[in-house]
Protein backbone atom coordinates (compact mmCIF):
# COMPACT_ATOMS: atom_id res chain seq x y z
CA UNK A 1 0.00 0.00 0.00
CA UNK A 2 2.31 2.81 -1.02
CA UNK A 3 1.83 6.45 -2.00
CA UNK A 4 2.27 7.34 -5.61
CA UNK A 5 4.70 9.67 -4.12
CA UNK A 6 6.50 7.09 -2.51
CA UNK A 7 6.25 4.53 -6.20
CA UNK A 8 7.69 7.44 -8.23
CA UNK A 9 11.13 8.54 -5.82
CA UNK A 10 12.02 4.67 -5.76
CA UNK A 11 11.49 4.38 -9.52
CA UNK A 12 13.40 7.47 -10.05
CA UNK A 13 16.48 6.25 -7.72
CA UNK A 14 16.24 3.28 -8.68
CA UNK A 15 17.11 4.20 -12.19
CA UNK A 16 19.76 6.69 -10.68
CA UNK A 17 17.79 9.36 -12.28
CA UNK A 18 17.46 13.30 -10.07
CA UNK A 19 14.90 15.36 -10.39
CA UNK A 20 16.10 17.44 -12.85
CA UNK A 21 16.18 14.92 -15.06
CA UNK A 22 13.11 13.38 -14.86
CA UNK A 23 11.65 17.29 -14.85
CA UNK A 24 13.22 17.64 -18.09
CA UNK A 25 11.74 14.44 -19.82
CA UNK A 26 8.23 15.33 -18.22
CA UNK A 27 8.48 19.24 -18.63
CA UNK A 28 7.46 19.69 -15.03
CA UNK A 29 9.50 21.35 -12.24
CA UNK A 30 11.53 19.54 -10.45
CA UNK A 31 10.75 21.59 -6.94
CA UNK A 32 6.97 19.87 -7.99
CA UNK A 33 8.14 16.33 -8.72
CA UNK A 34 9.73 16.36 -5.24
CA UNK A 35 6.81 17.77 -3.70
CA UNK A 36 4.59 14.87 -5.04
CA UNK A 37 6.78 12.79 -3.65
CA UNK A 38 6.94 14.03 -0.65
CA UNK A 39 3.16 14.03 -0.60
CA UNK A 40 2.80 17.79 -0.50
CA UNK A 41 1.18 18.39 -3.89
CA UNK A 42 -0.47 16.00 -5.78
CA UNK A 43 -0.18 16.09 -9.68
CA UNK A 44 -2.83 15.92 -12.14
CA UNK A 45 -4.35 12.92 -14.08
CA UNK A 46 -2.28 13.41 -17.14
CA UNK A 47 0.64 14.22 -15.41
CA UNK A 48 0.48 10.66 -13.03
CA UNK A 49 0.24 9.01 -17.04
CA UNK A 50 2.74 10.87 -17.91
CA UNK A 51 5.13 9.81 -15.05
CA UNK A 52 3.37 5.82 -16.36
CA UNK A 53 4.91 6.35 -19.74
CA UNK A 54 7.89 7.72 -18.34
CA UNK A 55 9.41 4.97 -16.15
CA UNK A 56 7.04 2.36 -18.70
CA UNK A 57 5.25 0.99 -15.13
CA UNK A 58 2.86 -2.03 -15.76
CA UNK A 59 -1.04 0.01 -17.38
CA UNK A 60 -2.68 1.93 -14.38
CA UNK A 61 0.02 0.74 -11.09
CA UNK A 62 1.03 4.55 -11.02
CA UNK A 63 -2.96 6.16 -11.76
CA UNK A 64 -4.24 3.48 -9.08
CA UNK A 65 -1.66 4.55 -6.47
CA UNK A 66 -2.76 8.22 -7.54
CA UNK A 67 -6.48 7.38 -6.89
CA UNK A 68 -6.01 5.51 -3.98
CA UNK A 69 -4.21 8.24 -2.27
CA UNK A 70 -7.15 10.86 -3.44
CA UNK A 71 -9.45 8.79 -2.02
CA UNK A 72 -7.58 8.49 1.50
CA UNK A 73 -6.93 11.88 1.89
CA UNK A 74 -10.89 12.88 1.42
CA UNK A 75 -11.77 10.14 4.07
CA UNK A 76 -8.96 9.11 6.55
CA UNK A 77 -10.35 10.90 8.93
CA UNK A 78 -14.35 9.61 8.87
CA UNK A 79 -15.54 7.22 11.37
CA UNK A 80 -18.03 5.75 8.27
CA UNK A 81 -14.75 6.22 5.76
CA UNK A 82 -15.21 2.01 5.65
CA UNK A 83 -19.28 1.93 5.17
CA UNK A 84 -19.09 5.33 2.33
CA UNK A 85 -16.61 2.79 0.07
CA UNK A 86 -18.63 -0.06 0.63
CA UNK A 87 -21.56 1.82 -0.53
CA UNK A 88 -19.32 3.57 -3.57
CA UNK A 89 -18.10 0.59 -4.67
CA UNK A 90 -21.65 -1.54 -5.26
CA UNK A 91 -23.07 2.22 -6.66
CA UNK A 92 -20.15 2.00 -9.20
CA UNK A 93 -21.03 -1.77 -9.58
CA UNK A 94 -24.15 -0.56 -10.33
CA UNK A 95 -23.91 2.15 -13.02
CA UNK A 96 -21.21 0.16 -15.01
CA UNK A 97 -24.29 -1.96 -15.26
CA UNK A 98 -26.49 -0.47 -16.11
CA UNK A 99 -24.61 1.72 -18.66
CA UNK A 100 -23.97 -2.13 -20.78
Amino acid sequence: MTSFGTIIRELRENRGLVLRQVGAALDIDQAIISKYEKGERKPNREQVLAFEKFFGTKPNELLIAWLSDKVVYQLEDEDVALKALQVAEERIKYIRKKRK
